[in-house]
């Protein structure tokens, strides 16, 4: 209690002083005004990855939790913690099936029909009306309104979801151009260019240090992401084969089917498989805690990524090896020279308040705060600035020290950036036009072509924006995934289904399992409650068309 008098008694302070200041534009007077006279506690879990603190924070007593209690007046306290994702969610669940859950958490779509169809959530309906800022309902409304949809149930809002940008839809290949460079590497385009290259890259010392340290490609221990992309994910391997595991998708005769249990994805294993013996796919991947480490330490030169990967992790990579030079590849292409893809699902993750809280509404002003900080838009006053200096000096993305983990931006916001960091830098457009956001971009491109790798933070945004953002408006073929997770039976049998998924696929890929054995897995996975899920799916999809 001495903490938060001793922090408040610090407010009324810098309050006062802000008040005698004259405040540059209205978001930012907004902000301050809407700050609560007395301190309200907000109980979250929190999920680090990737983080450091200044010296002198210790867990909640942080510069970001400063920094929010300084700006709306809201003491964040951590309920628990969790290393990451994998942890965070099942500890959610566990507080949920207890029904001790934190004020404010993030939940999967899963997880939010389960506390809806319970009365465990509050309703969101007028104090998203009320309080919302206009630049996160401009983001809402370039949905079509189906952002806001996804959360809604019998007419009542129960969430506030992200914003799933288009471009996080594909994972692209990333190369090490100087080591393509140095072992006289043709550009990749199939994936037997991209076996070639990674068997080079395993035996024949790229990085020149005489050691054989080099491995093959990092691989997610869940093979592909079931929503948007992420790193190390195999999506596109598998989608060059047409196959689409752990997705629903329509075939070609319009049937909804699940890709786990198609022929193509068969297919695909017997070429997973012989990459893990041949080493192609690093060896360890299911052993390694953080498949991120032998990246930023470059003893591996090739991986899929999303578009955003010079943020995480290659951001690493350079910063140990200031000659890394990465570029990135719309493949590995089909039999038909197509980079296919499925299209990224407008949300997949929601921000929640639990019934009776007593201020619902601090949900919707730390989502008004957090995403003016990331489109820097309002906040750019001496506070907001600090912050982010804190951040850039850490190393880490300043994202990674918010209070939960959900991101608004345009569906079409990489592009967009894209095209006009492409036209500042022609002369195309005056400079002194961009907003604070893309005018901070451009900074970031301007100091990366004066001072090349100087500034990490620089060349992160940089790279991605540009490399990402140009390979972002390849030609590709998109493939539409089909949510059916509101299914009874979905909820029934799927955790069971997953888990023979997986158990049958790693032990095929690694050797452990006959590739014939896929067959067993198929008649397995509809014996086990998948002829009722495929049932309620279809049912599901028909009702939507």
């Amino acid at each position: 209690m001495k903490t938060i008098k001793r922090i408040w008694l610090l407010l009324a302070c810098s309050l006062f002083i802000t008040s005698c200041t004259n405040t540059p534009n209205n978001e930012a007077s907004n902000v301050i005004e809407d700050i609560y006279t007395d301190p309200i506690i907000l109980r979250v879990p929190y999920s680090y990855s990737d983080i450091e603190l200044p010296e002198g924070d210790i867990g909640e007593e942080n510069f970001m939790s400063r920094y929010i209690l300084e700006k709306t007046g809201i003491i964040i306290q951590y309920s628990w913690d969790a290393g990451g994702e994998e942890q965070y969610n099942a500890k959610i669940d566990l507080s949920i099936r207890s029904n001790d859950l934190p004020d404010m958490f993030i939940v999967n779509r899963k997880q939010l029909y389960y506390l809806v169809q319970n009365d465990m959530i509050a309703d969101l309906t007028e104090v998203y009306e009320k309080h919302s800022s206009e630049l996160v309902k401009s983001i809402y409304d370039a949905t079509d309104g189906k952002a806001l949809e996804e959360a809604t149930m019998d007419q009542k809002l129960y969430a506030l979801p992200n914003v799933g940008i288009e471009a996080d839809a594909p994972t692209y290949l990333w190369v090490r151009q100087d080591w393509l460079d140095k072992l006289n590497l043709p550009e990749p385009r199939t994936l037997a260019d991209i076996e070639k290259i990674s068997y080079a890259f395993i035996h024949e010392d790229p990085d020149e240090n005489g050691k054989d340290d080099t491995l093959g490609i990092p691989v997610e221990k869940s093979l592909v992401y079931q929503d948007k992309t992420g790193v190390f994910g195999l999506n596109s391997f598998f989608s060059a084969y047409h196959s689409f595991p752990q997705n629903w998708i329509v075939n070609s005769e319009g049937i909804l089917v699940y890709g786990s249990i198609q022929e193509e994805t068969k297919q695909a294993l017997i070429r997973l498989a012989e990459w893990y013996d041949k080493g192609i796919i690093d060896r360890d991947f299911m052993i390694r805690k953080d498949a991120s480490i032998p990246v930023t330490e470059n003893h591996m030169g090739i991986m899929f990524a999303p578009w955003w990967a010079p943020i995480w992790p290659l951001n690493g990579s350079v910063s140990q090896d200031t000659k890394a030079e990465w570029n990135v590849f719309a493949v590995p292409l089909s039999e038909q020279g197509e980079f296919i893809t499925k299209i990224s699902p407008i949300t997949d993750r929601y921000l929640v308040i639990r019934k009776n809280y007593s201020n619902p509404e601090v949900a919707v002003k730390l989502l008004n705060l957090t995403t003016k900080l990331e489109r820097h838009v309002g906040v750019d006053d001496e506070s907001s600035e600090a912050i982010r200096v804190t951040a850039q000096q850490l190393g880490i993305q300043l994202r990674n020290y918010f209070p939960f983990d959900l991101l608004l931006d345009d569906p079409d916001g990489v592009t967009k950036r894209y095209d006009t960091l492409v036209q500042a830098m022609n002369g195309d457009i005056d400079v002194s036009t961009l907003n604070s956001e893309l005018a901070k971009l451009y900074d970031y491109v301007v100091k990366e072509t004066e001072q090349p790798k100087k500034d990490m933070e620089a060349w992160s945004n940089t790279q991605a924006y540009l490399l990402g953002g140009k390979i972002s408006k390849e030609p590709m073929v998109m493939v539409e995934s089909y949510n059916i997770e509101h299914t009874e039976a979905y909820e029934e049998y799927w955790d069971t289904l997953i888990t023979l998924e997986m158990d049958y696929f790693l032990k095929i890929i690694t050797g452990e399992l006959p590739i014939d054995a896929f067959d067993q897995f198929v008649e397995e996975w509809l014996s086990s409650g998948g002829v009722h899920v495929l049932k309620e799916a279809t049912q599901a999809y028909e009702s939507q068309k």
